[in-house]
């Protein structure tokens, strides 16, 4: 039997999209498919696509004139090419003409700009999904955006993050991680995530002004990097909030579980990493109900509408206050977690997709 060859193509390379591709590509390897990824070249020693079996193959970013012919050039030799997100998914498309292979297209979030970016964004949407000969999109919301815009095949392919390779964490280790971070005798509430208007945070300082009358009042720690931190350090300082932006860490996981609540104030998530991670663990969520978060958390979780800063105020409010129902929570989202598909069907989804579009050309 002739080894299927595969490229996956990532453009800007979301936390999500790029953890989904390292997963996808290490289980089609093991299964016997040949995997190239494209992919900015700084990608690559954050996700290390090699250690997974895949060739890598570096593309510029999507404002590059030199994206396009790079593609072609990689995507010459395939059967099939996978486009993770809009962007690299219409550039794939623009690569593939006259090459008469299957474009798949996994559509991970959207986009929400206004005026002439929004129109152009919807434009690119359009344009991508079309393109594709299947959409495979992360969240209900998604699939029925694509048949919206003319796909021709869309179905429901939630991408799955593998969990982290963490160890539990005992309590001492929470207690120390909490004295290192300041937090001894007052609540820690955890946001995780780009400091992008999208996230969020200013509806999240809003609610922080709220909870300072708490005695203790909680301290809200955001972690992220991302071109609203000057904004939102202004503003920290200017209204004396009890915030802390702590930038990037590569130890999210031992940060969210020294958290007594994390918070999600999103304006739209698909499969949201902070929401996982915190079902997984065990942590209570507040989270905004958009997109496909609804879906994901089930009734593991407390929603409040985006941009109420009362309703997030007074949600967390209610968490700190009762802890049976943060236990409650704590128990029902690990429950929710262990529900969500597996890494292993994920990639058995894709190859089915895959082997369909293969026999069929």
């Amino acid at each position: 039997m002739t080894q299927l060859r595969t490229v996956q193509v990532l453009g800007g390379g979301s936390a999500g999209s790029s953890a989904h591709v390292r997963s996808l590509a290490a289980g089609l390897v093991a299964r016997g498919v040949r995997v190239t990824v494209c992919a900015p070249a700084s990608l690559e020693h954050g996700y290390d696509f090699p250690g997974a079996g895949a060739h890598f193959t570096p593309v510029p970013r999507r404002s590059d004139p030199a994206t396009v012919g790079a593609l072609r050039a990689a995507c010459a030799g395939a059967d099939l090419v996978h486009a993770h997100g809009l962007h690299a998914a219409a550039r794939t498309a623009l690569a593939l003409s006259g090459l008469r292979k299957p474009l798949v297209v996994t559509w991970h979030t959207r986009a929400h700009a206004d005026g002439a970016r929004g129109r152009l964004s919807r434009l690119l949407e359009r344009r991508a999904v079309r393109a594709a000969a299947v959409v495979l999109g992360t969240c209900s919301e998604l699939v029925d955006r694509a048949r919206a815009y003319g796909a021709r095949d869309a179905r429901l392919a939630p991408a799955v993050v593998p969990a982290p390779r963490v160890r539990p964490v005992p309590d001492t280790a929470v207690g120390k991680t909490r004295a290192e971070l300041g937090v001894v005798g007052r609540p820690l509430v955890m946001a995780i995530g780009s400091l992008v208007p999208d996230r969020g945070y200013g509806t999240l300082l809003d609610a922080a002004r709220r909870w300072r009358e708490l005695d203790p009042a909680p301290l809200v720690m955001i972690a992220g990097e991302g071109p609203d931190r000057a904004a939102l350090r202004r503003r920290i300082e200017a209204e004396d909030l009890p915030v802390r932006l702590v930038g990037r860490r590569e130890d999210i996981a031992e940060l969210l579980s020294a958290a007594d609540i994390a918070v999600l104030p999103s304006r739209w998530e698909a499969r949201s990493l902070l929401a996982q991670e915190a079902l997984r663990q065990g942590i209570p969520l507040v989270a905004t109900a958009v997109g496909g978060v609804p879906e994901l958390v089930g009734e593991a979780a407390e929603l409040v509408p985006y941009g109420d800063a009362q309703a997030l105020a007074d949600a967390v409010r209610r968490l700190l206050r009762d802890g049976a129902r943060r236990a409650e929570l704590a128990g029902l989202g690990r429950a929710q977690a262990g529900r969500w598909q597996t890494e292993d069907e994920t990639v058995a989804q894709v190859l089915s997709v895959y082997d369909e579009l293969v026999s069929g050309a």
